[in-house]
């Protein structure tokens, strides 16, 4: 008999069906482990049923995506912050000192 795995944050896995799913949190205390799955969706399970869908074979070890943004809303720095070829913008330059155009605050 195979040994259940203790679920551990970071992990990857996968359903019999291939959908691939990361342990984000894991609660000894309270028997509870929340999966995020690759498109973003949040579940929790209880230790229990963890342990049963293991050992019936509908948990698997899988292995993190190549492509990690799935299920992070992630645009490229053009649409959030401009091209940065427009230097009349008012846009704020992430790269300027913090205490740049404080005294515009007086």
């Amino acid at each position: 008999m195979a040994t259940i795995p203790q679920p551990t944050v970071g992990d990857w896995y996968r359903n019999p069906g291939g959908v691939l799913f990361e342990v984000v949190a894991y609660d000894d205390d309270d028997g509870t482990i929340e999966i995020q799955y690759f498109d973003g969706t949040i579940e929790e399970l209880e230790r229990e049923d963890w342990d049963a869908q293991w050992k019936d074979g509908l948990i698997e070890a899988g292995e993190a995506p190549e492509d990690w943004s799935g299920s992070v809303d992630v645009d490229s720095p053009e649409e959030d912050w401009g091209s940065g070829s427009d230097t009349s913008s008012q846009e704020h330059d992430l790269r300027a000192s913090p205490l740049e155009g404080l005294d515009r605050f007086r």
